[in-house]
């Protein structure tokens, strides 16, 4: 109950974030620590739920549909200011329903899930690509810095347009550079990670067909 909590504070506070994002700069950055407390929440609910031992199946769901409203919101936003291309939250979007209905039916047939020693995953490397502490964590990091540079661009735009503080021209290039890399990082890897799971769950997908032979 305790590490659901968290995870439905996190989506709360993903909101709160993007509400503060429309103030002026001190509140852009804000709203950028905001950020980086709602991503750190997405790890503190594991720890929290495997020390009290309260750990399930139905939990880790409702973790990973509290990552996608996270993510898709913060993409969504990021977007509207025109900082990220269209694009981007159509490919996470896309990614995430894709991924998800295939963890459903893995989990409605089989009881699998999407980490753990009942994984749907049924070779190492889509493991590793998918489950790993490695990927997952890297995974988190491109994502957390491209939210705080996304943030950061926003912040000294709302500072250079009320005097307060300016970048120079070619701070504020690199800034946008090495955020777009990293933006194009996370989708990547984004894409990196969802294929093995839609190569191992397209099992699920030929099942039916399967059992209509079988009762012929």
């Amino acid at each position: 109950m305790a590490a659901n909590l968290i995870t439905l504070g996190r989506v709360v506070l993903s909101f709160v974030a993007i509400a503060m994002f429309q103030g002026n700069f001190e509140w852009c950055l804000a709203a950028v620590a905001m950020t980086l407390f709602v991503i750190y929440l997405d790890s503190l609910d594991g720890v929290i739920a495997r020390k009290l031992s309260i750990e399930s199946d139905m939990g880790a769901l409702f973790d990973i549909t509290g990552d996608r409203i996270v993510e898709h919101v913060f993409w969504i936003f990021f977007t509207t200011t025109g900082l990220v291309h269209i694009s981007v939250p159509i490919i996470f979007i896309s990614r995430s329903f894709i991924v998800d209905a295939l963890r459903t039916l893995a989990f409605s047939r089989e009881g699998k899930t999407p980490f753990g020693e009942n994984s749907m995953m049924r070779s190492r490397l889509s493991h590793f690509l998918t489950a790993s502490r490695t990927s997952r964590g890297f995974y988190g990091f491109l994502k957390v810095a491209a939210f705080v540079g996304l943030g950061l661009i926003i912040a000294f735009q709302k500072s250079t347009a009320n005097s307060l503080f300016t970048l120079s021209v070619d701070n504020t290039a690199l800034l946008i550079l090495v955020t777009n890399g990293l933006v194009w990082a996370s989708v990547i890897m984004n894409l990196v990670r969802g294929l093995p799971v839609i190569w191992d769950g397209r099992v699920y997908l030929e099942e039916p067909a399967l059992e209509l032979e079988t009762k012929k």
